[in-house]
């Protein structure tokens, strides 16, 4: 969050009041993961869920379970970036034939 709010003021914690167009989900278990098939619903369309997870051997969660975990909520992995030195990121969105 101290990352984030290093970036802008405009955060919100917890279900947004309407859809959104980037969450981010702080992830260190399979259980974390299984959320992805709610936050969907909190993103616009052409929105995106970013997945922060532990960097390598940090945490129990490896790049595989993140992409599966995306895919299994219905969504699609399209970009992975280095969020800090501890932490990476993967972003999943709807694909286009999804696209509510």
């Amino acid at each position: 969050m101290r990352l984030l709010r290093e970036r802008t003021a405009d955060i919100v914690q917890g279900k947004p009041r309407q859809a959104v167009d980037i969450v981010f989900l702080a992830a260190n278990t399979h259980r974390d993961l299984r959320r992805l098939k709610t936050l969907k619903s909190w993103i616009e369309p052409n929105g995106a869920i970013w997945v922060i997870r532990p960097k390598g051997g940090r945490g129990s969660l490896g790049e595989m379970d993140v992409m599966g975990a995306g895919l299994a909520a219905g969504l699609v992995d399209n970009k992975i970036a280095s969020f800090s030195d501890t932490h990476s990121a993967m972003r999943f969105v709807f694909r286009l034939r999804d696209r509510p």
